[in-house]
């Protein structure tokens, strides 16, 4: 496990109230298949899927990152949860039951996956709400995971040969002396990886340039409802918008498709701020931004390749279009400052630093409270083709980001086929998401009227 991957288990450790899981919820085309049919579907594709028989094994004393090892006792139907919502099947009683499973950790004693199946949606619809603990994947390489357990057309792929055998539990002396052997080459490596970093000048200019500007970020907000400590229950709703919407209005204005989707949920969180009787004002909403260092052909590696944007979201912008001008211009200036290679920079030399003096920092810092940061917005591209379970078309991905530290709201935008859709989650303190989900909605289809008005169109009818 890499220190990246095994600082969201330290992190979760130092959070009473925080889930680390990342999630989301597909919804199907009914009639929906018999549970014992998806069951036996999901035991077909699990030699595709190695982690999902293994367990976290943490080793003796913090002498080294946690290790992934073959779960013996490992059993399908312990992971696997049939339900059905109640009447009448929408999205409120499908946003409840999500925010009751998101409020519940995996158990760290079994491999940290679950899959809910829900009977039960409205308009014979069916859906299946997967978590997995964020150690596991991040955003890319868990919405990877659908390309594995769902098929690109009706017809089902046919199971995979399966002889999978658990490999023998590692002991703690076994654990202990790789983790030693490991601390022993440990200077060697760093050197190593030291000598190359200088043999590529740019990029480490890049990088110390992103360090200071990830300094610069820093310092802390004005305080607001937005942030706080965490209670540990979930609510959890989502909007929708076109991707063509986005498009017309980046054509219009300029700047990038995220540019567009981050200045909407901009004016979402300034309206929520509105309606709950707060002035927006300059740099007081501060967004954690993650960014993928993925390389293209890595989708399918289980871990976490990501960095991170600071950027301070221009709530107190009352014009549309100026907010979404002041959100490119922020967006821009964080890449321009080179923030993501600092990220990935931080991340590399975690990799060359004792992993007790690593695991210490990464838990001493989750408990401390913190006001640098006040919410996070990930955006994962989903598939664009349409993918089927057992025949039933996928219609839509609602996308869950977990919150944790002091951020009360998070938000994870996913597109699919030709829609975007944005999952909102808080916490027990935050009863008012669809105010933040409607303004969301409101503000980018001002962008749209504005952007069509700029072109000479008469609007589309509403969706």
């Amino acid at each position: 496990m890499t220190p990246l991957d095994a600082a969201f288990l330290q992190a979760e450790d130092a959070e009473p109230a925080a889930s680390l899981a990342i999630s989301s919820t597909a919804v199907f085309a009914g009639p929906p298949p018999s549970f014992a049919e998806f069951r036996d579907h999901l035991a077909g594709r699990l030699r595709l899927i190695p982690r999902y028989r293994q367990r976290v094994v943490p080793v003796p004393l913090d002498l080294g990152a946690p290790v992934w090892a073959d779960d013996p006792d490992f059993d399908l139907d312990r992971h696997l949860v049939r339900v059905a919502l109640p009447a009448p099947g929408g999205d409120g009683e499908l946003a409840a039951l999500m925010g009751r499973v998101m409020g519940t950790r995996l158990d760290r004693d079994r491999p940290l996956w679950r899959y809910w199946f829900v009977e039960g949606l409205a308009g014979n619809r069916w859906a299946l709400i997967s978590t997995v603990h964020h150690s596991m994947v991040d955003g890319v390489s868990g919405t990877d995971l659908y390309r594995v357990v769902l098929d690109r057309e009706p017809a089902p792929v046919p199971p995979e040969p399966d002889d999978w055998q658990p490999r023998p539990w590692p002991s703690s002396t076994t654990l202990m002396a790789s983790a030693a052997r490991d601390l022993a080459v440990l200077p060697l490596a760093g050197l190593r990886a030291a000598a190359g970093a200088l043999r590529d000048p740019r990029r480490l200019w890049a990088a110390g340039r992103g360090a200071l500007a990830l300094a610069a970020s820093m310092p802390p907000v004005s305080r607001s409802s937005l942030s706080g400590p965490l209670s540990r229950p979930r609510h959890v709703t989502w909007t929708r918008c076109r991707i063509s919407d986005v498009r017309a209005v980046r054509h219009a204005f300029g700047g990038t498709f995220n540019d567009v989707v981050l200045a909407a949920i901009t004016g979402g969180l300034r309206e929520l701020l509105l309606a709950r009787g707060e002035t927006p004002r300059p740099g007081a909403v501060r967004s954690l931004v993650p960014v993928s260092v993925r390389a293209p052909g890595q989708e399918g590696v289980r871990d976490n390749r990501v960095s991170l944007l600071l950027a301070d979201l221009p709530t107190h912008v009352a014009d549309p279009v100026a907010r979404f001008l002041a959100t490119r211009d922020e967006l821009g200036r964080c890449k321009a400052a080179g923030e993501a290679e600092a990220g990935a920079a931080a991340v590399g030399i975690a990799r060359h630093e004792p992993f007790p003096i690593v695991a210490a920092l990464v838990r001493a810092g989750w408990s401390v409270p913190q006001r640098t940061i006040v919410t996070v917005t990930t955006d994962v591209p989903g598939p664009r083709h349409t993918l089927y379970a057992l025949g039933c078309e996928l219609q839509e991905i609602i996308p869950y980001v977990p919150i944790a530290s002091t951020l009360r709201i998070g938000v994870a935008i996913m597109s699919y086929r030709d829609t975007v859709t944005v999952g909102l989650t808080g916490d027990d303190t935050v009863t008012d998401l669809g105010v933040l989900a409607g303004g969301i909605d409101t503000s980018l289809q001002s962008l749209l009227a504005l952007a069509e008005a700029e072109r000479g169109e008469q609007p589309e009818p509403d969706r």
